[in-house]
């Protein structure tokens, strides 16, 4: 019998896993689909030699994320990390670039160059306190908490109507804006802010890096390391209760708060199943897949060396965009995030093929197919795109939600990113990742730190598991 049962093999669901074999326990992973992963899925959608990754694509926090440090992830896998992070095109065939130099980005953005520089410039001296803050529980005392105060200090400017005080043009607040609505919701307020001062720091730092083969590529790492370990993932298993588990010492569960009713049902407290039955759900997203005879003829040619480019326009365009989803509307000019992995990795198209990979933001549940929306924008930025289009799959909000049961209405980020949301998450407490169940822990993105491919949840939930019910110490992750 094994020791551990994991529900749930996304992300946050291995690294418990990996955790807690790596502690010399035996452990059973058991995932509904066909392959592990999750969110870190990579498929021939459309055609074979295609490969495009299902959900996420690139991994801005793989090399911040604690977890993935001491995993020594960076050593596992092949990543290509483009010099250019992110950028955002605006008409004219002009561009904002984020670069990894800090001070190349600054030079490009014109007289708004120091202005920018003066924002970020102490972030990114400090990225491993930003990442700390950032990547663990908001409730606890930060290792930096200059940091901290840095950090807040500017989300408190960038995620209110002063965003726009320190700036004179469009470039630089266009770059951060882009970023900024990473996290979907209202703009400008603070939970959009702070995602986007935090990736921000994180490409200058270090940049942001695309897997070659795919996002697959870190699940099947972490897989292989749960293997050479004792541990087992079983696939095509779903569990629709928690008596169907294993009589196992320890149940970590990557799942929303809904499963979690469902598995656990009368079991739990009252309050406690009030609170998961109140936990809020954001927006969603409309994720467009499409397999090109060429790259993107964007008009700005820098744009070509972006791993990352966010479609929308100006600061206020996006802002206007963004707030329409919040008001249930489906906007006609979009917010679109843009990666081309085939412009980097030749694994993943055939010779003279591309994929790219595109996702805009919908109200909550929305079956409506954005495609045309999303290749009227690209068409905007990069004239003649339509004709290089082969073939597109869409996943509406409503798919998303029907591929991963944590992806309620759509909602990628498994509950809504707001001030509140990122405290109750999904109750308020010293250690959100144990439930009142003996034995019991909740390591989905739905616990803090969120969401992104970090992995800290199951790691919080195992170091507490290990704590609590083994009286064992962390162990080492790394090769």
């Amino acid at each position: 019998m094994p020791d551990v049962a994991v529900v749930g093999s996304g992300p946050n669901g291995l690294a418990a896993a990996v955790t807690m074999a790596r502690a010399g326990l035996k452990v059973q992973v058991f995932e509904e689909a066909a392959t592990p992963g999750g969110g870190l899925r990579t498929s021939e959608l459309m055609q074979p030699g295609h490969l495009h990754d299902i959900c996420s694509a690139v991994q801005p926090m793989a090399l911040a994320s604690p977890f993935f440090q001491d995993f020594e992830l960076a050593r596992r896998i092949d990543l290509i990390t483009p010099e250019l992070s992110f950028a955002s095109p605006l008409d004219g065939g002009r561009a904002a670039l984020a670069y990894r130099s800090l001070d190349r980005t600054a030079a490009g953005l014109g007289r708004d160059g120091p202005a920018y520089r003066r924002l970020m410039a102490p972030l990114v001296a400090r990225a491993a306190g930003v990442a700390d803050f950032t990547l663990n529980q908001l409730l606890r005392i930060p290792h930096d908490p200059v940091a901290a105060v840095l950090f807040g200090l500017r989300t408190l400017e960038q995620g209110s109507a002063a965003w726009n005080a320190r700036f004179r043009d469009d470039l630089a607040p266009a770059l951060l804006t882009g970023v900024a609505a990473h996290s979907v919701g209202a703009l400008p307020s603070l939970a959009p802010a702070g995602a986007g001062l935090m990736l921000g720091t994180l490409a200058h730092a270090q940049g942001w890096p695309i897997p070659v083969g795919g996002s697959a590529s870190i699940a099947s790492a972490m897989v292989r390391d749960i293997e050479a370990h004792g541990g087992t993932v079983e696939t095509g298993r779903r569990i629709d209760s928690l008596a169907e588990l294993p009589a196992v010492r320890a149940t970590l569960l990557d799942i929303a708060p809904p499963a979690l009713l469902r598995l656990a049902g009368d079991s739990l407290p009252a309050g406690y199943r009030r609170s998961l039955a109140s936990y809020r759900f954001g927006n969603a997203a409309c994720k467009v897949d499409f397999i090109l005879a060429g790259p993107v003829p964007w008009q700005a040619a820098e744009l070509a060396d972006a791993g990352t480019v966010h479609v929308g326009g100006t600061r206020a365009e996006m802002a206007e965009a963004e707030n329409q989803v919040a008001a249930g509307k489906h906007p006609d000019r979009p917010y679109v995030l843009v990666s081309q992995p085939s412009r980097f990795d030749d694994s993943r198209a055939p010779q003279g093929r591309h994929i790219l990979w595109t996702y805009c933001h919908v109200p909550a549940g929305s079956t409506v197919d954005m495609a045309e929306a999303v290749t009227a924008q690209l068409e905007r930025f990069a004239p003649g795109f339509r004709d290089l289009v082969v073939q597109v799959q869409v996943t509406t909000a409503a798919g998303l939600a029907e591929y991963n049961q944590n992806y309620v209405g759509g909602d990628f980020a498994a509950g809504l990113m707001d001030l509140r949301g990122l405290v109750q998450r999904p109750v308020v407490s010293p250690v959100p990742w144990r439930t009142p169940l003996p034995g019991v822990y909740l390591c989905s993105s739905s616990t803090p730190p969120g969401p992104g491919v970090t992995g800290m949840p199951g790691f919080h939930a195992a170091k507490y598991a290990l704590k609590d019910i083994f009286g064992l110490p962390l162990p080492r992750l790394g090769l």
